[in-house]
This record gives structure tokens, C-alpha cells and sequence, in this order.
């Protein structure tokens, strides 16, 4: 049987029954495919949300013992300052009752560094030990001294490390004599004090109530939970041969392919799947363990069978398909009922359809179906498409007569041919307002041209008198504008120290309202306009501002406006015109244009008025400059002979210095005792260069003792002063011995300041040689004296 001769019923039957059938196997088929991942995808997810959960009861855990430890550091600060015999007492009952309240505390310790409580102690090691554990069910105290060899490895790393630690988990026998051990760990917080460390304070923990805690965890069949520390030692397993154990020896194969003992390490959370532990796939993930301050987090991991995960993905495949295969059988039963109730509402639709098709419009043709789904909407909507092309007939018809007001209601937001004929309406209204608007702008743009043309000729007949264009201009405007009165202000800048808007020309104003004609920048309406230049426009004036006055009285204006004139940002003055009538936007427009060309009109008065002034100043500076170059011509005259007399006097100096050259040692220093210039025998003598002198100190390779440098300095002091110094110095020069006769003199400048000095040395080497000898044959001969005189 084709399908192109079965009724409506029967193809929606049909045609829904396969495509459903289609969908359903096509559903089954992915569900098949997809499922195994997206069930390993949600379990692993639930998997790892369980590890996190755990990690944070876990860390929350340590976190209150680290903050009992840290407490008690903390306590210590407080007691600093108090003796030791006096503070242990009081902690020892601080640990009693601490020790109650935690159970899992093995044992609690302070421990203090000898250099911090002995001054004499000078060894960086050697501590003694505060010590509170349990043994016998009771809580004991022990004074003890340790690392007065050395420190220990671990002690050792707490201390260097100087922050919060959590120790690697270890065993110790908690009884003297039992058989077994107990897997420890221990949280310890330094002490410092003034940035140095004096000790630390730690609790050893036993890590059983934790392995309680693994043992327990078990949030699918066959999975299992463990503990792992920062180093990768499993802390606690559910079987503990595991305990004290590498993860990396027991996974090592993942471990070298993952580096899961460094991730550990960074605090990361990740996950892997692997066959390498009982050679059965499992699904492991890692949430990682933070603890206080320290940067040694541990890991929680849970660990499950990858086949308990695919179990329940086949579980939910199998539910699929029993919930299809029924969807199936409901589906069809009710497109079988559902055929039945379409077919008979559609014949009838369709038969007038057929008439609308034909273009029969008419109200008498309604459905009535009451079978309360989209048939019965179908109805309604045919029974309001009819009732609208019926509305949009006459309204059209009334359009056609040019009643542009007729209505037409919309039978919803997607009506086109609605919106079409409300749009034809809108455009032919447009078509008429445009019309009319436009020949409103045409009447304005006349308005306007011809103002422009009237007042460019006013400002082209005054561009040489202030006050002529002043009251052209404002007369003319307050009559254009049929506006009542108006003044313009222009800015006097004359005195920059006094500077203000002057009135200029007035029309029909009151006398009395500007009797006074200076108006300050910022003052009233008009200097505030001045001084922001902006147009004001007021429809509501303050009383008293101004006044219109005629014979029959006196009113106040219904607009004021006032037009600041600017050209090219700066100000010129401002326009302040009233009326009764209200200022239209165009008019304002118009003024302010107007008040542009008029600013270029003062400004270009003000550069003849300026000009015309300069000019003047100008012919007045020329006489002046004449007579002051007179002047400097004598001047120059006069500078020529003083500069013949200087080069006379430098001629004969330079003379002085060659000749002081020749006979004498010279050298120049500047203020500091830096050598700024010497002479070419001085050089000589020294035998060294020039290079080798310049910006060398005069007290360079002496060895002055304390007195001598402050002789030395008081020397140099006194020429600073101004005052001449004279000394005899000796000095060796290749193996020769010279005495020298030096005389430091200070050079002035104009002011009378010192500001170098000049130093003269003559050679007295003979005189003094000859001096030192008589000076030894005196001694000779006077101790001879003295020996002839014992003898007799």
C-alpha cells in the first residue's frame, strides 16, 4: 500500500511509527557506545569528589592540632620576659589539660636552644627539652638535654627550615616491652625571637585514629582509600603491611611514567587509571592534604575497580532499553488516537479553505470546534483571519476616499498586511507633514539668508568706530528678531589688571537698569555668561531683572537671552536681548551666528584701534632708540680704551709670570687643594709630566699624624680666609735632597672672594745645607767644650 493513498490518519500513524522506531534504535545504538564513558565519567567524578571530601576532614584534623601547637608557641612569646622556673609550672598544667582533651597526643615538647636561655652558651647546637607523654594511661614530665653533640637529621630540618612542619610518618614503641609499634607523626612550630630561633614546640601524634578513618571509606564495592605522605610513604592503608611503604615501590611503574610522588609534593589533585597493583585495572585519584602553614602537603587517595564502574554503566543500558521498548508501545497508541481526533476537524477545515482560496470573504464563514487542542486553535485563528481581511477591506476602502484617520486594529505583532496598510496610512500622513514642513524650513532659511545679508552690510559700514557698530548692531537685531529690548557688552582689556564688559550700545533698555556700564567677568547673568561662553537662555527671569516699559505701564519680559560673542574660543563681549514673546530654536541659531560675525568685527576695530596706537609708539621708540644709539656709540668709545688699558696690564702680567716662571717654582691650587696649574721648571724638577700633576691634592702622599693634620688643616683654613701662608718644606727628588722656601698666596675675585691659590717656592737648598752644617759643627764643638770642662 503506497503511502500517497492512506488518509491523513493513517500517514500520521504510519509516518510518526517509523520515524519514532528510527530514533529509537538510533537512541539504543549511541547509548551503547556512549555509555561505558560517560558512566566511568560520572562514577570517577563521584570518586573524586569523596577524595576531596575526605582530604578536607583530614586536613581539618591536623589543622586543629597544628593550631594547639601553634597556640602554645604563640603562649610563650607572652611569658618571654618571665624567669623559667616561673612560666614551667603554669605550662605544665596547660599540657594536662591539653592531653585530655586530645587523645590521639602521644606526647607534647618544648624545646629551647642553650645560646637563647645561657649567655655563655656559645655552641650553634645543644637544647634542652621540655618532654609531657603518656605512658600507663597516665601523663608524665621529663626534663631532658639533647643535641649537645649536634643536632639530629630531623630536629635539624625543623630548625633550618624555620616555619611549620609536619614530620614524615615513622614507627615507635609507645610501651616499653610491647611487641609491636605504633606509625607516628609530629607537627612542630618554630620560636623566634627578634628574628632569631630559639626553639620549637611539636606534638607527636599517632596517626591510628587516621588508619580508623581509611579503613572505613568504601563508597563502592571493592574500593579502598589510603594516605600518603608529602615523600610518598603510605601513612595509612586498610591492609597495613602497606604502611611505612614508598608508593613509588609499589606503583613504580606509574610512578615513572606520572611522577606521582613530585605531584604529591606540589599539592596537586589528579587522577590515572592503572593495572600495575593486582594486576586488575583500577581508577585511582588524589585530593591533595594541606596542613597549616606548611609547604609539605600530604595526599588522599581512593582507589576502585574500573570494572564496578562499567557495571553500573551496563546496569543503566539495560534500564534504557526496557524504558524504550515501553515509551515505544505508548507512543503508538496514542498517534493511533490522536489520528483519529485530526482527520474529521480537517475535512471540514479544508472546505473552506477551498472557499478563502477563491476569494470569498465572508463573516458567516466560522468554525466551531470545541475539542480544546491546536484543532480548535486552528479554528479560531481561520474564524480571526476572516474577521481581519474584512476590517482591512473597509479600511482600505476609507483610505481610498483620503480619510486618513480611519483605524485599523492589528490582529497581532506579525500581522503583515496590517502593517503594511498602517504603514501606507503612516507614509501618506509623512507625505503630507513633510510637505508642510517644508515649506515652514523654506520660510526659515528666507528668514535667515536675508538677516545674514542685512547685517554684513551693517558690519561692512562700521568696521572703524566702536560705538557706530555697537548700536547698528543691536538696534537692527532687537528689531529683526521683533523682540523689545537689547544692549552689547564688549570686553575692555586695556588694564590687565582691570578688566571688564562695557556697555557699547543699548536699545529701549531702562535707564535705570544700567546706569552703572562696567560689568565683571562672572558677575550677574551677563559675566557668567562672558565667563563660561555658553549661550543663556531664561523663559523664567527673576523679578526685577529687567522691565519692558510703553506708555500704558510696565511688564516682565516673557525670554531673556544672552549671546556670548566668540571667535575662535576667545570672547570679544556678550549680546543681552529681552522680548515677550519666546525665542525659537532657529532664532537662537541665528543670534549666535550673528554674534560670531560681529565678535570678527570687534576684533578686527580693536587691531585698527591697536594699530592705529602702535603705530604712534612706534614713531615715539624710533626717536627714543635714536638717541640711545648716541649714547652707545660713547659707550663704545669709552669700552674701546678701557679694553687697550686691560690688554696693556695682561701684557705686563704675562711678563711677571714668565719672569716668575724662569727664577721660581709656581703652582696654582684651587680652593679645595687641588692643582689646577704649574710651571715648567717646577716639572722639571719633580721630573714628571703635566698629566700626572693636574687635579692631584697638595696633601697627596703625605702621612700626617693627628696633629700634624690638624696643623695642616688650620693652614689651609687661613688661606681660605685670605690669609698669605709661608713654609720650608724638603723634598727627595732622584736620590737629591731640595729645601724649598713656599709662599701661598690667596687670588681674589672682583668681589674680594678668594677663589684660588697661588703659591711661589724658591730653592734654598744651599743656604740651608750651609745653615744644618754650621748648625752640626756648633754641636760638635760645643759637646768638646763640655768634655774639657768635666776633665778639669
Amino acid at each position: 500500500m503506497k503511502i500517497k493513498k492512506l488518509k491523513i490518519g493513517q500517514k500520521l500513524q504510519v509516518t510518526v511509527l517509523l520515524i519514532t522506531g528510527l530514533v529509537f534504535i538510533s537512541s539504543i545504538g549511541y547509548i551503547s557506545l556512549k555509555n561505558r564513558q560517560r558512566a566511568l565519567r560520572d562514577t570517577t567524578a563521584i570518586v573524586d569528589s569523596y577524595a576531596a571530601g575526605y582530604a578536607e576532614q583530614i586536613s581539618n584534623s591536623f589543622n586543629e592540632d597544628m593550631a594547639v601547637v601553634r597556640t602554645l608557641a604563640q603562649a610563650f612569646y607572652v611569658h618571654n620576659n618571665m624567669e623559667i622556673e616561673e612560666w614551667k609550672p603554669l605550662f605544665v598544667d596547660m599540657y594536662r589539660q591539653i592531653f585530655e582533651n586530645n587523645p590521639d597526643f602521644y606526647a607534647l615538647w618544648d624545646s629551647w636552644e642553650y645560646a637563647h636561655v645561657d649567655p655563655e652558651w656559645t655552641l650553634p647546637y645543644g637544647r634542652f627539652l621540655n618532654y609531657h607523654f603518656r605512658k600507663d594511661g597516665r601523663i608524665n614530665y621529663q626534663e631532658l638535654e639533647r643535641s649537645l653533640d649536634g643536632d639530629p637529621l630531623l630536629y635539624g630540618a625543623a630548625k633550618s627550615a624555620g616555619r611549620e612542619m609536619i614530620w614524615e610518618p615513622y614507627p615507635d614503641q609507645l610501651e616499653v616491652g610491647a611487641t609491636g609499634t605504633t606509625l607516628m607523626t609530629t607537627l612542630t612550630v618554630p620560636m623566634f625571637f627578634n628574628s632569631r630561633y630559639i626553639g620549637l614546640v611539636g606534638v607527636d601524634i599517632t596517626l591510628a585514629h587516621l588508619q580508623r578513618m581509611i579503613s572505613e571509606i568504601q563508597p563502592f564495592d571493592e574500593a579502598y582509600a589510603f594516605l600518603v605522605s608529602s615523600n610518598g610513604l603510605y601513612a595509612a592503608h586498610p591492609h597495613t603491611e602497606f604502611l611505612e611503604m614508598p608508593l613509588a615501590e609499589n606503583l613504580w611503574q606509574d610512578e615513572q611514567a606520572l611522577n606521582l610522588t613530585d605531584k604529591i609534593r606540589r599539592g596537586e589533585t589528579f587522577s590515572f587509571s592503572s593495572a600495575h597493583e593486582k594486576g586488575e585495572n583500577f581508577y585511582y585519584t588524589f585530593a591533595p592534604v594541606f596542613i597549616g602553614e606548611t609547604q609539605t602537603p600530604w595526599s588522599m587517595a581512593i582507589a576502585i575497580p574500573v570494572k564496578i564502574i562499567e557495571q553500573e554503566a551496563r546496569n543503566q543500558l539495560l534500564i534504557s532499553l526496557l524504558i524504550g521498548l515501553f515509551g515505544l508501545l505508548v507512543i503508538g497508541f496514542i498517534i493511533w488516537r490522536v489520528a483519529l481526533s485530526i482527520s474529521s476537524p480537517v475535512k471540514l477545515i479544508t472546505a473552506l479553505m477551498q472557499r478563502l482560496a477563491r476569494g470569498e470573504i465572508d463573516t458567516e464563514m466560522n468554525l466551531q470546534l470545541q475539542t480544546g487542542d491546536e484543532l480548535q486553535q486552528m479554528a479560531e485563528a481561520f474564524n480571526t483571519s476572516i474577521r481581519g481581511l474584512d476590517e482591512k477591506t473597509m479600511f482600505a476602502q476609507n483610505i481610498g476616499k483620503g480619510n486618513l484617520d480611519a483605524e485599523l486594529e492589528l490582529l497581532s505583532e506579525h500581522d503583515v498586511l496590517g502593517k503594511s496598510l498602517k504603514e501606507m496610512q503612516a507614509d501618506l500622513v509623512k507625505a503630507r507633514k513633510e510637505e508642510t514642513l517644508r515649506q515652514e524650513e523654506d520660510k526659515i532659511r528666507r528668514w535667515s539668508t536675508e538677516g545674514y545679508a542685512r547685517f554684513s552690510e551693517i558690519l561692512r559700514n562700521n568696521n572703524d568706530n566702536m560705538e557706530s557698530l555697537a548700536f547698528d548692531v543691536i538696534q537692527n537685531l532687537v528689531k529683526y528678531l521683533n523682540a523689545n529690548q537689547g544692549g552689547i557688552f564688549v570686553y575692555n582689556d586695556e588694564d590687565i589688571h582691570d578688566t571688564f564688559l562695557e556697555l557699547k550700545a543699548c536699545y529701549a533698555f531702562d535707564r535705570k537698569k544700567y546706569l552703572e556700564k562696567k560689568i565683571y567677568p562672572g558677575e550677574g547673568l551677563v559675566g557668567t555668561s562672558f565667563k563660561e561662553g555658553k549661550t543663556t537662555y531664561l523663559t523664567q527671569l527673576p523679578q526685577n531683572y529687567i522691565r519692558i516699559t510703553s506708555g500704558l505701564g510696565d511688564e516682565n519680559p516673557g525670554a531673556l537671552i544672552i549671546v556670548p560673542l566668540v571667535l575662535n574660543d576667545q570672547i570679544y563681549g556678550v549680546l543681552e536681548i529681552a522680548s515677550f514673546h519666546k525665542f525659537v530654536p532657529y532664532q537662537i541659531e541665528f543670534i549666535e551666528k550673528i554674534g560670531e560675525s560681529v565678535a570678527s568685527t570687534i576684533s578686527s576695530v580693536k587691531v585698527n584701534l591697536q594699530t592705529a596706537v602702535l603705530l604712534e609708539k612706534s614713531q615715539q621708540q624710533a626717536e627714543e632708540m635714536k638717541a640711545q644709539e648716541e649714547e652707545m656709540r660713547q659707550n663704545m668709545e669709552e669700552l674701546h680704551a678701557t679694553q687697550e688699558e686691560m690688554a696693556r696690564k695682561s701684557a705686563e702680567m704675562e711678563g711677571i709670570l714668565k719672569a716668575l716662571d724662569s727664577s721660581s717654582y709656581v703652582i696654582e691650587y684651587d680652593l679645595n687643594g687641588k692643582i689646577i696649574n704649574i710651571s715648567d721648571s717646577y716639572l722639571k724638577l719633580l721630573s714628571i709630566s703635566r698629566q700626572d700633576v693636574l687635579g692631584t691634592h697638595h696633601a697627596d702622599k703625605m702621612e700626617l699624624s693627628a696633629e700634624q693634620k690638624t696643623d695642616y688643616e688650620e693652614f689651609w683654613s687661613l688661606l681660605k680666609k685670605g690669609n698669605t701662608q709661608y713654609q720650608e718644606v724638603k723634598i727627595n727628588v732622584a736620590g737629591k735632597t731640595f729645601w724649598l722656601a713656599e709662599t701661598y698666596t690667596p687670588i681674589f675675585d672682583q668681589n674680594g672672594v678668594p677663589y684660588k691659590i697661588f703659591k711661589i717656592a724658591n730653592n734654598i737648598t744651599d743656604s740651608k745645607t750651609m745653615a744644618i752644617k754650621l748648625a752640626e759643627e756648633n754641636q760638635v764643638l760645643k759637646q768638646k767644650i763640655e768634655e774639657l770642662t768635666k776633665e778639669k
